[in-house]
């Protein structure tokens, strides 16, 4: 049995992007919340998954806004966007999908929660989701991340191969050399390449030593390397802590209850009725109703 974790923000924003736009019978833009249903109940045809969560940033911002001023925020998303959240929550858990929609924490948060939570109880993890961040999640071959849209999945070895660095370190990695989508600038002149080196070495920030000098690997610029990150070593820290993904998120669910049931048929429809889907509607291959049924 294997767990699908679903990062449905990205989701969203890829279904806003890449689906025809479409309006409501009032007016609302509803093009994305299309989208994510229809992907999503592809996804529950394939072989394989049968107990599927998903995550959304119910709120763009977090705790780590309050860690640091210039941490993503919800500034420039554009509204028709931001205003189809609510309803596509509402759309996912009426097709029978469990949805955990943060805002104190962030739906990265709560994938990597519950990865952690459940790896030892599935035969697999599978994180569907391109995001850098989660990749931390991977373990070994039982938690890997995977690319919907590139059809790519990552093991250890494959984050390895990508990064340069264990799974372990990508917080690391990202705090040293920045990420630009959430906001974190990263420290002056550590890009990918020598980030990799050194921290397939040492792992961890903390473990550089403070001198080049003292570096046992090479890496070109080591010495404006070590300048930059000894000028900033609080700035790194603090960065590391915001690119590791918390493990505590309240996830009240048990992995049973993460299992597929089928579509609530009365509310899909209604659903349907009122967001102007038409084809969608013949879409669901189980109602839970049925499935209810088969059970007794």
């Amino acid at each position: 049995m294997n767990l699908h974790l679903l990062d449905a923000t990205y989701e969203l924003f890829r279904a806003y992007f890449g689906f025809p736009k479409r309006r409501a019978p009032d007016g609302r833009e509803v093009g994305a919340v299309y989208g994510i249903i229809d992907t999503t109940l592809r996804l529950l045809r394939q072989d394989g998954v049968s107990h599927l969560a998903a995550a959304t940033d119910a709120v763009i911002e977090s705790f780590r806004n309050d860690l640091f001023e210039g941490y993503k925020t919800g500034e420039g998303v554009e509204p028709d966007l931001l205003q189809q959240f609510p309803l596509a929550e509402e759309a996912l858990e009426i097709i029978g999908v469990t949805v955990w929609a943060m805002r104190e924490f962030e739906a990265d948060d709560a994938i990597a929660t519950a990865a952690l939570r459940w790896a030892d109880d599935v035969d697999r993890v599978v994180i569907l989701s391109p995001d850098k961040d989660l990749m931390q999640c991977v373990i070994d071959d039982r938690v890997v991340t995977y690319n919907r849209r590139a059809r790519k999945q990552f093991d250890e070895s494959g984050v390895v191969e990508k990064f340069g660095v264990l799974p372990t370190s990508i917080p690391d990695y990202l705090a040293l050399v920045g990420d630009s989508a959430d906001g974190v600038p990263g420290i002056r002149a550590w890009g990918p390449k020598s980030t990799s080196t050194l921290l397939a070495r040492y792992v961890r920030i903390e473990r550089i030593p403070d001198s080049a000098a003292s570096w046992d690997v090479k890496v070109r610029g080591a010495a404006r390397l070590s300048a930059n990150l000894e000028a900033s070593r609080p700035e790194a820290l603090l960065y590391r802590t915001l690119t590791t993904l918390r493990r505590d998120v309240p996830l009240a669910e048990s992995l049973e209850e993460l299992e597929w049931g089928g579509v609530d048929r009365e509310r899909y429809m209604d659903l349907c009725e009122r967001l102007g889907f038409g084809r969608i509607r013949r879409r669901p291959h189980r109602w839970a109703a049925d499935s209810a049924g088969r059970r007794t």
